[in-house]
């Protein structure tokens, strides 16, 4: 359906922003320790399950979902990529409270964040800021940029619905028209007020015509030939 269709600009500074905050909470708790802002192990690159599952995959799922949104020209398109990018911000924000009732040995655990004072936080400030900036609040822009991608996918407004109809049609609608200052006649049919008007071009078969201008007569005399009175008698 041509409604179905959508502007690729549609997505677009919600997509880039989808696969920024992926990006970043993704490869955060492998590149934190070299600022010192991490979970344990405080090791730069360091490999663990807690990492892969609580912050690899969920930043892939909304980096991923931020490139469909991002590139889009299709609704369905679009509401796939807000979804998925949806539900890796969703468990950014509670994946960490999911594994601890799933997994009971512990064996996928994100760590514990560092401690201490670093630069103007305080060893409290800077544990909530850790929190937020790997999971919590991390989460929490996903799953808003990709709500709002998701409503902007899934709304068919009046001009999207417009763009459908000229497009099923190829006839500009009043939409678009009003935009160029004319109505969708004007737009669809050349004005005939200029130099060559459409009564000049196309003249009325109505219009009456003199015998002077086509002539009925066929003599190369000019005359008309007198009518034909039958055969010629002679006296009786």
């Amino acid at each position: 359906m041509a409604v179905m269709r959508t502007p690729r600009s549609r997505g677009g500074v919600s997509g880039v922003l989808l696969v920024l905050l992926g990006a970043w909470g993704g490869l955060a708790p492998f590149v934190g320790p070299y600022f010192r802002f991490a979970y344990t192990p405080d090791k730069a690159w360091a490999y663990t399950s807690g990492r892969l599952w609580l912050s690899a995959v969920p930043g892939a799922a909304a980096l991923l979902g931020g490139l469909l949104v991002a590139i889009a020209s299709h609704r369905a398109v679009g509401c796939v990529g807000a979804f998925v990018a949806a539900l890796g911000g969703a468990w950014f924000v509670v994946g960490t409270a999911v594994i601890r009732l799933v997994v009971k040995n512990g064996s996928i655990t994100p760590g514990a964040p560092l401690t201490g004072p670093l630069g103007p936080l305080s060893s409290a400030s800077r544990v909530l800021v850790e929190g937020l900036g790997f999971f919590t609040g991390t989460g929490a822009l996903i799953l808003f940029f990709g709500a709002l991608a998701l409503g902007r996918f899934s709304v068919i407004g009046v001009r999207d619905a417009a763009l459908a109809e000229e497009l099923l049609t190829a006839v500009p609608t009043d939409a678009y028209a009003a935009a160029a200052g004319q109505t969708a006649e004007d737009a669809s049919y050349p004005s005939t007020t200029g130099p060559f008007s459409t009564s000049t071009q196309f003249p009325s078969d109505e219009a009456e015509t003199s015998p002077e201008q086509y002539p009925t007569t066929t003599s190369p005399f000019g005359r008309t030939p007198p009518p034909d009175t039958g055969p010629l008698r002679g006296p009786s």
